[in-house]
Parts: C-alpha cells; sequence; structure tokens
C-alpha cells in the first residue's frame, strides 16, 4: 500500500478524539508506549544504580544522539540532550558573551513563540535588542536584516517555521545572507519531524533547538539543542556538575567536550528511550512522505474551510511556504469559545494568536486522515 495513503491512526492511541493539536504536543505512537514500559522493567530489574544499569543508559543516550544526528545531517557528539526547546534558547541567550556595545537581532517581537522572544528581550537591560521588521505572514525582507547588522552584532534568532501562522521562513537564504559573519540560531520547533528532511550544514547555523514532544511523536520532557563544533566555544554554560567538567591542578575548573559540556545531572532516560522508538517509527514512514502527507490534510482543511462564510485565513497560499499549521477565524465568533466547544465534541484544536489577536490553530500530522479533517470541518458548519 503506498504509504501517503495508508491510515495508520491505530497506531497512536486517543480513545475516540480527533485531535489535531500537534503543534503542542503530539500523540505517540504505542510502539514508543510500549519500548518506554520495557525500558522501565529492564532497568528496574538491572538495579538503576548498578554497571549492567550504568552500560544500558550508556547504550540509550548513544542511541538516541545518533538518529537525531542522521535526521539533521550532523555528527552525534553536536546533539545535546536537553528537557525542552527553550532549554536550548536558553543555553544560547545565557552563555554568549557581551559587552555594552553587543546587540542581537530577532524577528517580529510579540509575533514571535514566547520561548523564542523572552529570553532575548531579558537581555535588553545588557545589550540592544534589534528587531526585523515583518509582514502579515512573519516573513521580513533580507535588506532589513542585511541594515540591522554591524560590527557588534553577537547573534540572529529566529524561528524554522512559525507556531502563529505556519510559515516557514526561508532559513537557507538567511544564512547566506549572513555570510557566516555573526553566529546563528534557529528554533527549530515547528519544522524538525513535519517538512521533510533537515541537514545542518545547509541551514547554516550555530545552534539549533527543538523537542522531542512535537512533530517527532516524542514524550514529553525530551528536548534536543544542536551546536556546532567549531561554534561550541561561543557559549559558557551556565549550569554545571560533574558530568560536565572536571577539575585540575589548583581547582581549575575545566569544561568537557561536547555533548558533556552542556549537559549535567541525570537525564529523562525513559524519555530518550521513548523519543527514540518514535523517531524510528517516523523515519521508517519518510520524513519526506509525512511531509506530503501532512500538506494534503492541510490543503484540504483550508480549501474546504475556505467554502464557509466569514471564515479569516491566516498564512501564506503557497503551500511549500507553510507548515501543516492552518490557523483561522471566523467574523462575529469568539475563537476561545469555539474551540471549548468543539472540545466537548471530541475533537483537540488550540487557541493561538497572531500578535494580540485570538485564532484558532489547526495542526494535523501524519496519523491524521481526510475523514478526521473533513469531520472538523462538518462540525465547524454546526457553528
Amino acid at each position: 500500500m503506498n504509504l501517503m495513503s495508508k491510515d495508520i491512526s491505530d497506531d497512536f492511541p486517543v480513545s475516540n478524539k480527533i485531535y489535531l493539536n500537534n503543534a503542542s504536543v503530539s500523540l505517540m505512537p504505542s510502539q514508543s508506549i510500549n519500548a518506554m514500559n520495557d525500558f522501565l522493567i529492564l532497568y528496574n530489574s538491572l538495579g538503576p544504580d548498578s554497571s549492567d544499569s550504568a552500560l544500558l543508559i550508556e547504550e540509550k543516550l548513544n542511541n538516541v544522539r545518533k538518529i537525531i544526528a542522521k535526521i539533521i545531517c550532523c555528527k552525534p557528539e553536536e546533539v545535546i540532550l536537553t528537557q525542552s526547546t527553550t532549554d536550548g534558547i536558553n543555553i544560547v541567550a545565557n552563555g554568549l558573551s557581551f559587552d555594552d556595545s553587543s546587540n542581537i537581532i530577532i524577528r517580529g517581537m510579540t509575533h514571535e513563540h514566547h520561548s523564542n522572544f523572552f529570553p532575548w528581550i531579558k537581555l535588553k537591560n545588557k545589550i540592544s535588542v534589534r528587531n526585523i521588521p515583518i509582514d502579515s505572514n512573519g516573513f521580513f525582507k533580507l535588506d532589513d536584516l542585511k541594515s540591522n547588522i554591524d560590527n557588534n552584532t553577537k547573534l540572529l534568532a529566529i524561528s524554522h517555521a512559525l507556531y502563529n501562522t505556519g510559515s516557514i521562513l526561508p532559513v537557507e537564504k538567511i544564512s547566506t545572507a549572513l555570510k557566516k559573519e555573526i553566529p546563528f540560531f534557529i528554533d527549530s520547533a515547528q519544522t524538525i519531524g513535519c517538512i521533510g528532511t533537515h541537514d545542518v550544514s545547509k541551514l547554516g547555523c550555530d545552534f539549533m533547538s527543538f523537542n522531542g514532544s512535537k512533530w517527532l511523536c516524542g514524550p514529553m520532557g525530551t528536548g534536543l539543542f544542536y551546536c556546532k563544533k567549531e561554534s561550541s566555544e561561543l557559549l559558557e554554560p551556565k549550569t554545571i556538575g560533574g558530568e560536565s567538567a572536571i577539575i585540575e591542578n589548583d581547582n581549575n575548573l575545566i569544561f568537557k567536550d561536547l555533548p558533556e559540556k552542556f549537559q549535567t545531572g541525570f537525564r529523562n532516560y525513559v524519555g530518550i528511550v521513548g523519543l527514540e522508538s518514535s523517531v524510528k517509527y517516523l523515519l521508517n514512514f519518510g520524513m519526506e512522505n509525512i511531509r506530503k502527507k501532512n500538506q494534503n490534510l492541510s490543503n484540504l482543511f483550508r480549501d474546504e474551510l475556505m467554502k464557509i462564510p466569514n471564515v479569516v485565513l491566516y498564512g501564506p497560499e503557497d503551500p511549500d511556504k507553510r507548515t501543516s499549521i492552518i490557523s483561522f477565524n471566523i467574523k462575529n465568533f469568539d475563537s476561545e469559545k469555539i474551540v471549548q466547544k468543539l472540545e466537548k465534541q471530541n475533537i483537540i484544536l488550540a487557541v493561538r494568536e497572531i500578535m494580540e489577536k485570538k485564532i484558532i490553530r489547526v495542526s494535523p500530522h501524519f496519523f491524521n486522515n481526510e475523514s478526521d479533517m473533513l469531520k472538523v470541518i462538518d462540525e465547524i458548519k454546526k457553528l
């Protein structure tokens, strides 16, 4: 059977609900839930603090780094395990060295997700935080970016795709425009796992952060931070422990190499096992197949929405310039009340915002099907 038309919904247990909030937290495949259960039983039986369990943990950590390195085309040691996208953003925001004349560049201000806005705005008492103006979809002109860069610019920080409009920013063109003159950070929480293959060398970023619980279909509390090996010296870790550093003569503290440099304390081992299993599932389906199926579902839903009177759609019309996110409003209706009413019909959507405007966000993933999308449309017509 063609994977594009294959119904895999039974692999993702969710009772009788239509779940369309994958841009927030996705469902996990049953195989990942089972893998986590099997791991906990084995880990417990080996003795959590034993030489056997230590070998098991080392194997699992190495496995997940290798499989993440495979999907973003980097070295396994450049993959740092965190708890969230936010963790990785803060590693960069708190680890860079600044002086009074330093500046960083961000995009859109309050149009940006809080996690990729607040850590940078927190720096505004120390440095200048420069904003690139945007259009209604969140895109900006490269000339506006270039005009903000000077000899004191320490970083450009942007999202790969936007959580509210679904717009996919042209990060390769942006990277080319930077000419490797300043470090480049990408928040890729809304792209890894849903828009096909990725290659960090082509994206041209020094740092990238994403999580396991959105489009990768992993468990909560799993995050990934990519740190280009050559750029790791730009960051000083703000947390430290026996796993991340050593003491040499005269109590001199020396940080270990990647990935340990930014990884101290115990990790979410059971979550890492679940994440590895989920990524294997995605790779088996095919990352490009996931992108195609997501586009088909999104396009179907947008097409049907446009037939409904008073619906206002947001985001690019070109499907190649957006993720599967569909954002909309219905004139004279309260978005929050619509989402609440649909949840009572076992349909899970989300309320988000574009600047100050509340919108309804629908975010299908590859385990959804056309029937799901059409059932939701039918319920919206009944409002």
